[in-house]
């Protein structure tokens, strides 16, 4: 499932999808190839929402008072009984991945993607903060798997400067 929470500028548009030049039924397509490729089984939640809800789930959940572009929470159960279960939530801030489509040019479609992507290798417990860049690789082999543009695929052996790739 996943819930648009407009940014405050398309609050009263009746079409903030189009607005975005979203679509959801894309996205999910999207996340659900992503959940495949990655091997990760159960629902995936996602939230895009603005930095001001990133920064909030960023401070009480990661003690850290900041937008960030995305957040994982791997859920805490095994499933529902019946051997579905939910893997977890995402959240994508996207004003945030707005800056990063135009820095890295190209859309906030193909943005938004890479940021699932992320988000779902983490869901399947990769950390990219303690893995001595196993899940950078696997990102980029994904990536081209995927069919994401190939020249987003280098950012994610760029080193990370205080947190942020280069």
């Amino acid at each position: 499932m996943i819930t648009l929470e407009p940014p405050r500028r398309l609050a009263d548009e009746a079409h903030p999808w189009q607005e975005l030049g979203l679509s959801k039924t894309g996205l999910a397509r999207f996340l659900n190839r992503a959940r495949a490729a990655v091997g990760l089984a159960g629902e995936v939640h996602v939230l895009l929402a603005g930095d001001a809800t990133l920064r909030r789930l960023n401070r009480t959940y990661r003690g850290k008072n900041k937008a960030t572009d995305v957040l994982s929470f791997p859920a805490s159960d095994a499933g529902d009984g019946n051997g579905v279960g939910v893997a977890g939530d995402l959240a994508i801030s996207l004003e945030t991945a707005a800056r990063q489509a135009a820095r890295f040019g190209h859309s906030l479609r193909d943005e938004v993607r890479v940021l699932l992507l992320h988000g779902v290798l983490h869901l399947a417990g990769f950390d990219h903060e303690k893995d001595a860049g196993k899940m950078a690789v696997r990102e980029a082999e994904l990536r081209q798997e995927l069919g994401l543009e190939t020249n987003l695929i280098a950012r994610v052996a760029a080193p990370l400067v205080k947190g942020v790739r280069a």
